[in-house]
Formats: C-alpha cells, structure tokens, sequence
C-alpha cells in the first residue's frame, strides 16, 4: 500500500518536459513547475519569449516576466523562485525516486523482541526502521507523534542526528560562537544562558557552505602545486642517475688523461735511464777488455824476463834489459790510446723529487663540481604553464584586444574577469562541471582597468566616456551601476571601503593619479614631486600590503610607488639595457615581491622597488603582455592581447 502511494507520489513529482524526477525545480507565476534545465532549454526554443524577456510556460502557455533580463538569457531562469515543498517531497522520498527496497531491512523495534518483520518506513529522528505496525505505534505516541517518517531508501539522505554527550536524549542543533561550542536545547539552557551569539546549526549552513568552498577551492588550488612539484622532482629523479653517470664518466676521464700524462713522464725516465746504463755498461765492458788485455801483455813480459833470468846467459840478459831500457817492455796503459773527449760514466742514480711531486699533486685540479641553490629568501619560482584560455566569444566583431585581468572566486567557482578594449566588452571565463563557460558583458565604449570591489563585484573603468562602472559576477556579469568622472581614467585600485585610487589624464592630456570617492568626486591629486611632473600614461596600478599605489606608468617607462596621501615612497626607472619598454601591468604575490608587465617579459621587483630578476620572457617579441594578477595560492594570470595564461610558481 505504501508502494502505490509513493508511485503516486512521484508521479506528482515528474516535470512535464522532461518526463524525469524534477531537477532543481522552480514554479512560475502560474504555478507550474519545471526542472529549471528544462525553463532554459524551452526558451532557447521561443525566440518570440527572447525578444519579449518572457518565460512562456511550456504546460499552459502563460507568460512570467523575467525580474532581470538584462542577464543572459542562460541565466533567466534563475532568478525564478524555487520550489520548496516540492523539493522537500523529493528530499523526503528520495533524490532518485526508488521504490522502498523492505525486503532486506526489518523493523528495528520488532528485532529487540527477536522478531524479523519487514520493514516499511525509516525514522530518522530515532534511526529505526518500522514495520507497519510499529508505524502505526510510532505515529500515536505524543512524543514521537511528530517525528516526519520516509521511505527506507531515503534513509542514508535523511539528515544525520548528533545526540548530546550530556543530555543523550536531546539532539545537538545549536551553536554558540561566543564559547564556540556545538549544544543541544538543555547546555543552551544551562551553560550558554549568558552567551550572546547562539545559532541554530541549520542557520549557519550558508555561511559553513561559503568557508568550505574557499577552503575547498584552496586546498584544490595547492593540491595542483604540489602535485606539479611531486612531478617537476619525479622528473629530476629520474634524470638524476643519468646525470650522476655522465658527471661520473667525466671524472673519470680527466683522471684517465691525468694517469697517461704520467705514465708518459713515467716512460721518458724509463729511456732516460736505459740509454745511460746501456752506455754505462758499454764503457765498463771495453774498460775490462783493455784491462784483460793489458793483464796479458804483462804476463808475457814477466815470462820473457823469467826466461833470461833463468838461462843465466849474458846475452839473454843484456837482451831483456836491453828491451826494459828501450821501453819495448814496460807497464805502459793500452787505454792512453783511448781520445781525451771520451767521458767515461763513474755511477748511475736516481733522486726522486717526492716534494714536489706530492706539491703538484696536490695542486692539481681535475675539475670543478658546482651546485645551484635556490635563493628562496630572493628569487621567486620558476613559473610553470598550467592552462590558457581564449578571449575570443561569440559576439566579437574582431579579435580580441585584452588589457586588464582580475581573478575571483564566487560560490566557489574561479572566474576571470578580462576587459576587451577593441570589441568594447568586459568577459568572464570559468570552468563549471568541467566545462568552459563564457559571459559577455557589452559597453558603450572601450574598457580598460579592472579591479576587484566586493566578493563577487568588480569595477572597470571606461576612459574616452568618463564612466567607472561596477558589475556583478555571478560568474556571469551583470552591470550594477555607473558613474561618470571629470577625467579619463585608465586604471583604477579600490584603497578602502569608501575611496579609490585612479590613473590616468586630465583636459591637458597630463598624467594624473587622483584619489576618488564611491561617486567618483576628486579627494586629492597627485601630479608632480619636487617640482617635476611624475606621471605621462598611468595605465596601470596596484594597492600593496601597506597600503600603498604602485603605479606603472606607460609613457614614463617607470613605477611608482606612492603612500595614500601622495607622497613618493621609492620610484624604478632604470636606463641602459635594463630600462623598460612599455611599462604595463603591475601586481604584488602574497610575500609582497612586485610582478611587472614590461612588453614581451615579467619582471621581478623587491618590495623596496629594487630589480630581482627577469620572471617570464615570451619567445616572440610580438607577443603583447598587458596585465597580470596574483592569487594566494602561487598562481598568476598573465593577460596577452588574445588570451589570459595561467602559471604557478614551482
């Protein structure tokens, strides 16, 4: 029986367009309700309810005239009031629509008295299911008699009840902001009677809903960063070996031709010293010859003379000392036939020279192994290239000409806000369910410098008409207000609640930066320091940490930074090869180091105003930069003439 009412019941639910449970339902003023997908699909349909900005209803035709048609037509049926009741039902039945699935559930109650029945509906109050009988106890019972029962397929969509550590039978549904502490009705009673801010839970889900999508959208945002940084050192690791492998090579060979310059030294003393030895050896062998030689001619003589002697005769005697006198025999040297010049070698040493070979060693340099380290104190991380997204839009007469860029998040959707100057139009571009959506915003004249006001709200100014206009970001754009200055203003930066900074140039045509109130009136101007003119073309500035403008000013390739009331804090103008080309876009990172757009580059600037390094260079010198933006979560959003870039910092 409960299952044919529930058919019934859903039967109620289904949107006569789509023959689908309702989606997002809405009612319009005759009381027909639709999925809001299908209100925008069928006026799509009607080109006769676009020119009217009617919704024509699609059951009996009667028109609801749209409360702000001046949004695009996407966005019409969203600003019609939905339905609550309906939506409760289909909460309350189930988001899908299923039939009750009671054969595997039992009645909770019945279970306790070890009984299996089937159940039929779900209490989420008390978390039981019931069977029909107990439904029918349930729903008699003063206290629980006011208890909402649902389908059992419901039962994990219901809303989850917290019961109190203290009071276990109460419900914990309030919230004290002064002790920052969950209560049930009995602590507010008791503990919290003094507080001043107590809330029920329920009321605060817009304002938790609003906290976590930023944090959600943080947490995303630093997810990316380091989940590129985990790739970027993958990468790096996986090179390491085969870096560690040629640097290991390359010591190698540097000691290899340092151990063969050695080895040669090594052989040329080793000829060296087998030249003198041989020689040496020669002149010793030839000194032993003559010697053995001399020794023979000696022992003839002695025998000669032995022979005399022992003959005992006259003449034999007179013969030999005959021979003796006439030096015939003698003890003459064979080696005084030798040449004079001949240098006979006494010995043969070698002395090492271990001091000075180890002193060599010693300052002998194979190389030289240099390590780089990140200057995180100075130089900020290289910037990688994460997405880029087109300017272009249906609408457009000619390509784009983007000048300003600006970065919100509303209801947790990242939009970029751009200015379009050819085309006369602010954009916005942002990503929903992973889809690339557009909105376009015309003017009556060209746009330039963006900057954000509220939230969800931005303020563009409007030169050559002397407009500054605000506009809603929903993310899609809606023109909110527009007021009209006694100049053209090019660039613009919100100093407080209640006044503006604006660059730009007066009836002469001289640069100016002028502090404005909300309805654009002139508080104070600012034009000259020390008696010379500061400003030619500001297009572009910014509001730091400490509250000061930093102007970049086109004409006087310059920056400039300035306190609220005027007064020059420091000024960057360099000449040479680092002197600027055409000084544009100018934004500060969350550690307050300045990002400045000079033509084809970004450049790196201290907080002081002091050069730190070229950031970002575009290989093609054409490619005109403009304007830049800064997140907190190390991302930047570089605006060209056709398209915005975004980089983080890894």
């Amino acid at each position: 029986m409960a299952t044919s009412q529930n058919e019934k019941v859903m039967e109620f639910l289904t949107c006569v367009i789509c023959q689908e449970l309702y989606t997002d339902p809405c009612t319009l003023r005759c009381d027909h309700t639709f999925c809001r997908k299908c209100v925008t699909k069928y006026i799509l349909t009607r080109p006769d309810a676009v020119l009217s900005k009617t919704i024509p209803c699609a059951f009996c035709r009667q028109d609801t005239k749209v409360p702000n048609p001046s949004r695009p037509v996407e966005e019409w049926a969203g600003q019609i009031k939905p339905s609550i009741i309906i939506q409760g039902l289909i909460d309350t039945l189930g988001a899908e629509g299923d039939v009750p699935e009671t054969s595997n559930t039992y009645c909770t109650i019945c279970q306790q008295i070890g009984e299996t029945t089937p159940g039929a509906l779900w209490c989420p109050e008390c978390e039981v299911a019931l069977c029909d009988r107990c439904v029918k106890t349930h729903r008699v019972s003063p206290i629980l008699q006011n208890h909402v029962l649902c389908d059992l397929s419901s039962r994990s969509k219901g809303r989850r009840r917290v019961k109190c550590t203290e009071h276990k039978g109460n419900n914990v549904e309030f919230h004290c902001k002064d002790c920052q502490k969950a209560a049930c009705q009995t602590c507010c009673i008791i503990y919290h009677r003094a507080c001043k801010t107590v809330v029920t839970i329920e009321s605060m889900k817009p304002e938790m809903k609003t906290v976590l999508l930023e944090k959600r959208f943080g947490m995303g945002k630093r997810l990316k960063v380091r989940s590129k940084k985990v790739e970027m050192k993958n990468e790096k690791l996986q090179n390491s070996s085969r870096i560690t492998e040629t640097t290991v090579n390359n010591i190698k060979s540097i000691c290899q031709t340092a151990i063969n310059k050695i080895k040669q030294k090594e052989t040329q003393l080793m000829d060296e010293l087998n030249h003198i030895t041989q020689t040496y050896a020669g002149q010793l062998r030839t000194g032993v010859k003559l010697d053995e030689i001399e020794i023979q001619m000696h022992r003839q003589h002695c025998e000669f003379i032995d022979q005399a002697l022992v003959s005992d005769c006259e003449m034999d005697l007179y013969d030999a000392y005959q021979a003796w006198e006439s030096g015939a025999v003698g003890l003459g040297d064979v080696r005084d036939t030798d040449t004079a010049d001949t240098r006979r070698i006494d010995d043969v040493r070698f002395t090492p020279d271990t001091d000075n070979v180890q002193h060599i060693l010693d300052d002998l340099q194979l190389g030289k192994i240099d390590v780089t380290y990140q200057d995180e104190g100075t130089c900020l991380p290289s910037p990688v290239l994460v997405g880029v997204m087109n300017g272009k839009m249906a609408g457009d007469k000619v390509e784009p000409d983007l000048r300003g860029v600006t970065v919100l998040v509303v209801d947790g959707i990242q939009t970029v806000v751009v200015t379009d100057w050819v085309n006369k139009c602010v954009k916005s571009l942002y990503t929903r369910n992973n889809q690339l959506c557009q909105s376009r915003l015309p003017l009556d004249d060209h746009p330039h410098g963006v900057t954000q006001l509220k939230e969800n709200q931005v303020m563009v100014a409007v030169p050559y008409s002397s407009h500054i206009i605000t506009v809603e970001v929903t993310p899609g754009l809606v023109l909110l207000s527009t007021i009209t200055t006694s100049k053209e203003y090019y660039s613009l930066a919100v100093l407080s609640p209640s006044s503006l900074a604006a660059g730009g140039q007066d009836c002469d045509s001289y640069g100016i930066v002028d502090i404005l109130d909300m309805a654009g009136h002139v508080l104070r101007s600012v034009t000259t320091h020390n008696n010379e003119t500061l400003f030619a073309c500001p297009l572009y500035m910014f509001i730091n940490n400490k509250g000061n403008i930093l102007v970049s000013d086109f004409g006087k390739k310059s920056v400039t930074c300035l306190t609220s009331e005027g007064g020059v804090v420091w000024r960057y103008a360099p000449i040479g090869d680092r002197a600027l080309r055409r000084s544009s876009g100018i934004k500060t990172t969350k550690t307050g180091d300045i990002l400045l757009v000079d033509r084809n580059k970004v450049i790196q600037l201290t907080e002081s105003g002091e050069f730190v390094r070229d950031v970002l260079t575009s290989e093609y010198d054409d490619n005109d930069m403009w304007d830049i933006f800064c997140d907190k979560y190390g991302f930047f959003f570089l605006c060209t003439n056709t398209e915005v870039e975004a980089y983080m910092l890894v």
